[in-house]
Formats: structure tokens, C-alpha cells, sequence
């Protein structure tokens, strides 16, 4: 109730601020394919990340001098996941393209991406998004665009610090520069301060850009919101000094502004194309039932306490056409079993019209662990599969998405990829 009455108060202080989205120039929409037949077949999904190159480009491209033939190298890298991904069965792939401050296509707002030439700011010589929808379209499979809102970089090394601060010459320079009032370091990363409206205004823009231009099926934001560590804390006080006044705490304000930047991505995005998916994929707890009884019967670290996103309210105001929790643990698991939080999610999303995907660990899988054993038994086949069986058995889940592309390639996965390629593959 008290959250409540904070709500209200907030809402009724001062007049909403003017809107700093950059107007976008005319663009052709393009036509989406006709996804009606298979709107409602059981997610399959992937998410394949850009980010420190983890699944892709393939890191040997990026030393390569001559443009076209490192071009090549990324593409051919791409076709090979995706009919990889096909012959498996996987019929949704979330491509990251925007793993940090930088973009994957020839953004109006943002630099080039690092990760594909090794500087930002330099063009590859082709438009890796286009590339993928093209290619994954082409094989009857969906792509959503996945974003990291608020991330600018991943470290604050001084190296980072000097090629963020070498893009002020670029047109579109980094936002480290172009708004450095904005940046704030949290979790050993620069970051977007999530409480500055004009930011959040701009990262809707970002999102905008993308769902004018591109045929892209859906929208997807992971679950770095607030990000904090315990040595490396975001230092808000001066904007909740701003723009707080009102909330009974400066944790009610920070949950306020995650919802405000969901709720605005997901107008503009229905505003300009509605048959555009969006969702997020936070972490696997909502909330303990040791801190509400509302909660997960769990022990684990929350979504609504440690990364301010009060992600279950997203679903039941209707916010989100998806939700894709990370459910990244085994069924033995006491402080946070599979099977317990599938079906208190499954709960949650029943009475709503939000689409409820289950995010496995796939990159756990053959991996020896004291606290999680059955990863490894038989090759992690038999806890998969009671996932998959879970998943598959309860009429309020409506699919499957694993992490992460590149553990599909690993020698310890082989039992499990084949066990995937024999339960799904045609």
C-alpha cells in the first residue's frame, strides 16, 4: 500500500518533462512476413550475443585488415549458426545489437560497433542487422532485436575511458561525450543513469530507430537495469534529489523509472509497427516469499530488490507482449527450483494477455558444479529434459529460449545438442 500511495503522490508533483526523443526522418516501413500461421507455435528460441564477441563475430575476423574479406568471414560465421540453429529446431533467435553504447547497424544515434572492427565508430562495410533478418527470414526463422539499455561499456579501464572519449569527433559520437552528464559508473561498468528522463527518451529513440527500419519481429531488453555491485554502487542521490520528490524511498523511485522507460518503449514501438513484439528478460526472481507473500517460494537474489524492476506489475499492467524470466537453475536447486518458479511465473502471467518464455542454462550444462551436480549427469540430458517437459506440459508457457548460442559448440553440451536436435529438429 505504501508503494502505492508513493505512486500516486509521484504522479500528481510536477508537470511530465518535454519529451528530448530525436525526431527520426521518414522512413519505408518495411513489411513484416506473414507470421500468421506461426504466431502461435511454441517459442524455440536462442539468444546469440555480440557483447565481448562471446557468440559472434568470431574474434579472428576482427584482426583482419582488408574490410571485405573481414566482412566475409562475419557473415559466413552467421550463415553457419544459423542453419546450425535450423537443423536443431530453433525457430526464434534474439541478436544482440546493442550490447553496449554502440550499434549493429548504421545507427543515426549511436557509433558502430567495437565489436565488429575492434574501434568504434568504424563501419564493417555492411549492415550486420539487415544481414541477419535477411538470412534468418530466409530459413523461416524470427528475429528479435535484443537491447542493453543503459550499458555504455563494460569496463572503466583507462583504455575504454580514451576510445569512448576518441568517438567526439564521429557523427554519431558516443553518448560518453555527447551527454557525459548522463554517465555513471555502477557494477565496474559506465552506465546510463536511469533516472534522468531525457535519457530514457533517448534510449526509446534507439528502440524507434530499429522498429522503423527493420523488419524485426520483436524487441527484446535483458535484465540490466539498475546494476550495481557491492564495490561499485550507482550514485544517484543527486538525480533522486531532481526528480524524486514524493517517493517514500529512493528504491520506489528507481522501480518507478524502469517502469516508466518499459512503458514508453513499448507505446512508441506499438505506435509504429503493433504486429512488433516486446519483452524482457529479467531475472529468474521476482521477489522472495520471505519478503512478500506475494512472491516465489525462493531464496534467491530478486529482481525487484536488486535490479529495481518490479517485472511481475510489467505483466499485469500489460506492458510487455512477452516476458522471458531466467530460470537459469535445476530442479534441485532448493533456493531456487526450476519447477517452482516455472509455474509461480506461469501464475502469474494467467490472467493477463503477456506470453510467458522460459529462459534455460544451456551454458551450465555439462559443467561440474557442488552446488548443481545434475548439469552433469548423462551430460545434463535428463534435467533438461524434465525442463523442456515442464515447459511443454503447462498451457500457460508458450516456449523455451536458451543461453547462449555459442554452448552449442562446446564438447561438454554434445549429449544435450543432440538430444535438443532429435526433440525439436525436423
Amino acid at each position: 500500500m505504501l508503494i502505492a500511495t508513493a505512486l500516486v503522490l509521484a504522479s500528481c508533483g510536477s508537470k511530465p518533462p518535454k519529451s528530448l526523443v530525436t525526431p527520426l526522418p521518414p522512413v519505408a516501413k518495411h513489411p513484416l512476413p506473414d507470421s500468421s500461421s506461426s504466431d502461435h507455435q511454441p517459442v524455440r528460441g536462442i539468444w546469440l550475443t555480440t557483447v565481448s564477441r562471446l557468440d559472434w563475430p568470431p574474434i579472428p575476423s576482427v584482426n583482419v585488415s582488408d574490410p571485405a574479406t573481414r566482412a566475409r568471414m562475419q557473415k559466413q560465421a552467421m550463415t553457419d549458426k544459423l542453419d546450425n540453429l535450423q537443423r536443431l529446431g530453433i525457430n526464434t533467435v534474439f541478436f544482440q545489437v546493442k550490447p553496449d553504447g554502440t550499434a549493429l547497424w548504421p545507427s543515426q544515434i549511436l557509433p558502430w560497433s567495437d565489436m565488429l572492427t575492434g574501434t568504434i565508430g568504424e563501419d564493417p562495410g555492411y549492415d550486420p542487422l539487415m544481414f541477419m533478418l535477411e538470412e534468418a527470414h530466409k530459413r523461416g526463422m524470427k528475429v528479435h532485436a535484443w537491447f542493453n539499455p543503459y550499458r555504455v561499456s563494460t569496463n572503466i579501464k583507462p583504455g575504454t575511458t580514451a576510445a569512448l572519449n576518441r568517438t567526439s569527433s564521429l557523427h554519431p559520437a558516443s553518448v560518453f561525450v555527447t551527454h557525459r552528464d548522463w554517465i555513471r559508473t555502477s557494477g565496474d561498468r559506465y552506465v546510463i543513469d536511469p533516472g534522468i528522463p531525457e535519457a530514457r527518451d533517448w534510449i526509446t529513440s534507439i528502440v524507434a530507430e530499429v522498429v522503423s527500419r527493420y523488419p524485426v519481429d520483436g524487441v527484446q531488453f535483458d535484465d540490466y537495469f539498475y546494476t550495481e555491485s557491492p564495490g561499485s554502487a550507482l550514485n544517484d542521490n543527486q538525480t533522486f534529489g531532481l526528480y524524486g520528490q514524493g517517493f517514500a524511498s529512493k528504491a520506489d523511485w528507481r522501480r518507478k523509472n524502469t517502469e516508466l522507460l518499459i512503458g514508453q518503449v513499448y507505446r512508441t514501438i506499438k505506435q509504429i509497427n503493433p504486429n512488433v513484439q516486446f519483452g524482457v528478460s529479467p531475472a529468474g526472481v521476482w521477489r522472495n516469499r520471505s519478503h512478500d507473500p506475494a512472491g516465489s517460494d525462493t531464496r534467491g537474489a530478486a529482481a525487484y530488490d536488486e535490479s529495481f524492476a518490479d517485472t511481475r506489475l510489467w505483466v499485469q499492467k500489460g506492458l510487455l507482449d512477452y516476458i522471458a524470466p531466467q530460470v537459469y537453475w535445476p530442479f534441485a536447486r532448493d533456493a531456487a527450483r526450476y519447477d517452482v518458479l516455472a509455474k509461480w511465473w506461469a501464475d502469474v502471467v494467467k490472467p493477463t494477455h503477456t506470453r510467458l518464455y522460459i529462459g534455460v542454462a544451456l551454458y551450465k550444462v555439462g559443467e561440474p558444479s557442488r552446488s548443481e551436480p545434475d548439469w552433469t549427469v548423462q551430460g545434463g540430458v535428463p534435467e533438461l529434459k524434465k525442463q523442456l517437459d515442464l515447459n511443454e506440459s503447462l498451457p500457460n508457457i508458450s516456449g523455451t529460449i536458451l543461453f547462449r548460442e555459442n554452448n552449442l559448440n562446446q564438447p561438454q553440451t554434445q549429449q544435450a545438442v543432440n538430444y535438443l536436435r532429435n526433440r525439436w529438429g525436423s
